[in-house]
């Protein structure tokens, strides 16, 4: 029972352990398919692919009912503006206007007082007369009408104009003149169509009646004459707007807001078969009416269905970092910039889809594959790249479209023209080899579908302009990134092993042989390092500052140290390893202060591990006096990486290779085969990375640089300005 129970405890604790892991991972996860579903409201599958215009089509798309093509608002109202201007004015013959005509000419003859043979003709009166009917006489016009037989001869022209032509229909001045085609005339209870051209307007029947002017002699006749005319015409053909309203309307109506009707198992698109407008409108309809058909339930299945769909693609990519890259699974902060960059190539696709017309060519997968390369390596951004292109591709916008096949291309490429960021200038590759793929990707689908070379142009220009605005991006949140995580890429690294810098600069004044010592150790680690494919220049740059704690006492350190002159002498053993021991500290506290990378920082404890040390444990042991075995180590932790490892020997060789009277191949090697079995005797490699095999590539990479740097010479004669053997006698 006690086993079963201790089991069943260690099952409990493991399962806590795997939640405690996986569970907010899971969360972030489902954060993100709620994120690209709120962007992509739309269900990422459907039974309905919406293939765009241009695009070929893969499938068979049949309606499996009957449904009509609406047509779009701007579609509607530019046929129904068409039919309005196409439907012919209204006109009204008005007869009663020539009858209020001639009532006010009558009117007007009444009010002119006859002249008497007692009483001479009253101007004034006839002026007056004039005015009650809007006529505005002058003198000469006022004695003009006060002969009775002119008057009688000018209003009985006047009157013959209005029975002649105004009986007939005279539309008013400009009535008609912006006006072309036909019209309609009603007449009592017909109607009759007629060109514009054929009524007659007021100006028309002025010069008709010039023709038969009574006086055509005298200009204060003519002109009066046709003052009557003008002052008391009333037109006879008048536009009847509630009526051409009123039939406008109708025509309106009569425009069908249908565009097409799509009968059930008629074929909309073929397979493999270039989708055009018409093709893609039905489609759209189509993918509308199942939408109204399902309802509102459905539509909350949908969404789940949406978010599980995203969560599924979602899950692959954290499945695919558990199995190939476990640590950057296990570093939170790796996973939140991950999940980070998804989510901004995400909100990047939301902005995209919005485009008219749509530019899958600027979908930002290419940022995600530049920093994950850049930050971690190639493999795991080729797969993350393409994991976040088929995320992107399935959402509901891009479907159909080519923006699967141009985003894996581009995105692949980009990932795989990273390499380990050196040099600023890499920039301009990663640049032209990721425009480069966008172009092929643009001629490929240009020469399939047939498109023009101005198309294919557009698509290769929108891809380049895409790889150059991902590439300045993700030269900006690099350091963001590196910072957040603590994964420092080779530009760090580079920028710390400026030998200018503060910290070398100090090293180099104040502890002259302990600089020279780690420049000696870095020389050793970057070539063991790079013989077995470690990061040489991490290797390098740790080494340069795995030291710098000595900056605080360097005169403790016998390579600093003049010849007899050596402090120790003077103090006990165990004061003496605690300055020895706190180096490491004190090369922490410097490291924090000057803000040095945390992978560089690991060098400074980890170069030691939790060795002893050995000379004044030694000493304390010969003095007879009780000795804490606490108090003659380093606080350690162990190497945990194979460069911290590689420093760590490099560090114990040169050490023990300087003490060498005779360093010779052989002794050389010998020392650094003893090292080293002495290192894994100890349990100071139990934690590196580092096979048996690799640690004999170590071993002969260091006896291969200290051949080097060990090498003999031969004598120079002194009177040649060389150094003999004779200086090197005591």
């Amino acid at each position: 029972m006690d086993r079963v129970s201790t089991g069943d405890g260690h099952n409990r604790s493991s399962a806590r352990q795997r939640w405690r892991l996986h569970g907010p991972r899971l969360v972030l996860g489902v954060g993100l398919a709620l994120l690209t579903y709120a962007l992509f409201p739309e269900a990422p599958a459907t039974l309905i692919p919406i293939y765009e215009v241009g695009a070929v089509a893969t499938d068979n798309v049949i309606a499996p009912f009957a449904f009509e093509v609406p047509k779009s608002e701007t579609e509607l109202q530019r046929e129904r503006d068409d039919v309005v201007r196409a439907t012919e004015l209204n006109f009204r013959h008005v007869p009663e206007a020539l009858d209020t005509s001639l009532a006010l000419l009558s009117g007007f003859a009444s009010a002119i007082p006859p002249p008497t043979a007692a009483r001479p003709p009253n101007l004034s009166a006839i002026i007056r007369a004039g005015r009650m009917f809007g006529v505005a006489l002058n003198i000469n016009e006022a004695t003009y009408l006060a002969s009775p037989a002119r008057r009688d001869l000018l209003l009985d022209a006047v009157r013959r104009v209005f029975d002649r032509w105004v009986a007939s229909g005279v539309v008013a001045s400009g009535a008609t003149d912006q006006m072309r085609g036909d019209i309609l005339l009603e007449r009592g209870t017909e109607d009759q169509r007629l060109p514009v051209d054929s009524m007659l307007g007021f100006g028309q029947m002025i010069s008709k009646a010039r023709l038969i002017n009574p006086d055509p002699r005298s200009e204060i006749g003519t002109s009066l004459y046709l003052k009557l005319i003008t002052t008391f015409f009333r037109p006879t053909i008048v536009l009847d707007l509630t009526l051409t309203e009123r039939r406008r309307e109708e025509m309106r109506r009569s425009v069908a807001p249908i565009k097409f009707t799509v009968r059930a198992g008629e074929k909309i698109v073929g397979a493999h078969e270039v989708v055009g407008r018409q093709e893609h409108e039905k489609l759209r309809a189509l993918e509308r009416t199942l939408a109204e058909r399902r309802g509102a339930p459905p539509v909350i299945r949908r969404a789940i269905g949406a978010i599980l769909f995203d969560l599924a693609i979602l899950i692959l990519l954290g499945v695919t970092l558990s199995f190939f890259r476990p640590k950057v699974y296990a570093h939170w902060r790796s996973v939140l910039v991950v999940a980070g960059l998804v989510a901004l190539v995400v909100a990047g696709a939301a902005l995209v889809s919005h485009m008219r017309p749509l530019r899958p060519e600027l979908l930002p997968v290419a940022l995600t594959a530049v920093v994950m390369s850049a930050l971690f390596d190639q493999r795991i951004s080729m797969v993350v790249t393409m994991i976040v292109a088929i995320l992107i591709g399935a959402q509901a916008p891009f479907r159909g479209t080519n923006a699967l096949f141009v985003n894996l291309i581009g995105g692949a490429v980009a990932a795989l023209s990273v390499r380990a960021v050196a040099r600023r200038h890499q920039s301009y590759t990663w640049l032209g080899a990721t425009g480069f793929a966008y172009l092929i990707a643009a001629v490929a689908i240009g020469l399939m579908l047939d498109q023009s070379p101005g198309v294919i142009a557009a698509s290769a220009g929108h891809g380049a302009l895409n790889a150059l605005a991902s590439i300045l991006l993700a030269l900006l949140m690099l350091p963001l990134a590196e910072s957040f995580t603590g994964i420092e890429t080779d530009l760090t690294l580079l920028e710390w092993s400026d030998l200018n810098r503060p910290l070398m600069q100090r090293l180099n004044l104040e502890a002259p042989g302990t600089f020279a010592h780690s420049m000696t150790i870095a020389n050793l680690a970057d070539a063991a390092c790079r013989a077995i494919g470690a990061n040489a220049l991490l290797a390098r740059v740790g080494a340069y500052y795995h030291d710098i704690g000595k900056l605080v006492r360097p005169q403790y350190f016998v390579e600093n140290q003049v010849k007899d002159r050596n402090p120790h002498e003077t103090m006990r053993p165990d004061a003496s390893a605690e300055i020895i021991r706190s180096h490491v500290e004190e090369g922490l506290r410097l490291a924090e202060q000057h803000r040095v990378p945390r992978v560089i920082r690991a060098f400074i404890p980890e170069h030691h591990g939790t060795g002893p040390i050995s000379y004044f444990l030694g000493k304390a042991r010969a003095n007879g006096a009780e000795v804490n075995q606490a108090e003659y180590e380093y606080p350690g932790p162990v190497p945990r990486t194979a460069e911290t490892a590689v420093v760590m020997l490099a560090d114990s060789v040169e050490a023990a290779t300087r003490v060498l009277s005779e360093p010779t191949r052989p002794r050389v090697r010998e020392v650094i085969e003893h090292i080293v079995q002495q290192r894994l005797e100890q349990g100071q490699l139990r934690e590196a990375p580092l096979t048996m095999r690799q640690l004999e590539i170590v071993k002969d990479a260091f006896a291969r640089v200290l051949a080097g740097m060990y090498h003999s010479r031969i004598d120079y004669p002194a009177s040649s300005g060389g150094v003999s053997a004779e200086f090197a006698k005591p």
